[in-house]
């Protein structure tokens, strides 16, 4: 008896979150990134649409990493001491589709640089390189409730993703957003419930759903990254069931946890395989958007999306 596969049918889907702008749209990317829009669980490809890829952005900061090994400084050169020269590379030599760029700089200890300063250096990138851009604070709430201002106003017309806002911290970058056109990444701890508190907050001041990516904040392979995973899981199987509140996409920092584990220091070989097997385990739970931060790491989970899509 020929076995039948059991299909399974969902009343809801994806919201669609399109990041950057073209010259028609008000911007002036060369592209734009489309991630969303899916009705069936992670790559159950005959239960459902899933019209677009995972997408990678490439990490840079508008300071140069004092934390970040040699192994993953040494991929980009001398590039990395110049932000801009930094973001060239990525776009002209590794072909990143989209920048996310961390105002680390800002921070009250690594520089403290102002509100102006950030928002000329937005200025600066958006006229080196055209591909969008995912903004993000240096995690300093205060400081951040007046650099993200700055930089959605210096990026306006150029639909950016910033973030992120949290739920103590979200009134002024929501504003902010709502005035220049941009989408927000909403972060939670890893809480299902709070992540569906914080979009009806966020929704609550007239931005709409589809403009919404949420951030669950992960773990790397081998710490934690199985509950994140249980998270996103639990949150996509409600969104499909119908909860709009929670039918954003995905955006994970892979690079960032994954480079934090001494696993990935131990070599630079080691440390490509641990960005990699994070990012596609969580591309199995639904993640929509891949922050990555070494080049190879990128190129490998890029050949793996296109070789699931292909087959």
């Amino acid at each position: 008896m020929e076995t039948q596969l059991v299909l399974e049918k969902w009343p809801g889907v994806v919201s669609t979150v399109i990041i950057g702008a073209k010259k028609e749209a008000g911007g002036s990317r060369g592209n734009t990134v489309t991630i969303g829009g899916q009705n069936s669980l992670p790559l159950l490809f005959k239960e459902g649409a899933i019209p677009h890829k995972p997408k990678i952005a490439f990490e840079i900061w508008d300071i140069a990493p004092q934390d970040w090994p040699e192994e993953l400084i040494s991929a980009y050169a001398g590039a990395i001491n110049d932000p801009l020269a930094w973001a060239e590379k990525c776009v002209n030599e590794f072909k990143a589709e989209l920048l996310c760029v961390k105002m680390q700089g800002t921070h009250p200890d690594f520089g403290n640089k102002t509100p102006e300063s950030a928002a000329k250096f937005i200025s600066l990138l958006l006229n080196k390189v055209k591909v969008p851009l995912i903004i993000t604070g240096s995690g300093d709430d205060a400081k951040d409730n007046l650099i993200l201002p700055a930089c959605s106003e210096a990026a306006r017309g150029q639909r950016c993703l910033l973030g992120c806002a949290v739920q103590d911290n979200y009134k002024t970058l929501v504003a902010s957003v709502l005035a220049d056109g941009h989408s927000i990444i909403a972060e939670s701890p890893i809480d299902i419930n709070i992540a569906k508190q914080l979009n009806i907050l966020i929704s609550d001041m007239g931005l709409n759903l589809e403009r919404i990516v949420i951030n669950p904040t992960i773990g790397a392979l081998g710490y934690g990254l199985e509950y994140a995973y249980s998270i996103m899981e639990r949150a996509r199987l409600a969104a499909l069931s119908g909860d709009k509140t929670l039918a954003s996409p995905f955006i994970c920092f892979i690079g960032q946890e994954a480079w934090k584990a001494k696993e990935a220091r131990v070599s630079v070989e080691q440390g490509i395989i641990w960005e990699s097997l994070t990012a596609t385990s969580l591309i199995q739970s639904g993640a929509d958007l891949l922050i990555m931060r070494h080049p190879c790491a990128a190129q490998q989970v890029n050949n793996y999306i296109e070789k699931l899509f292909k087959e």
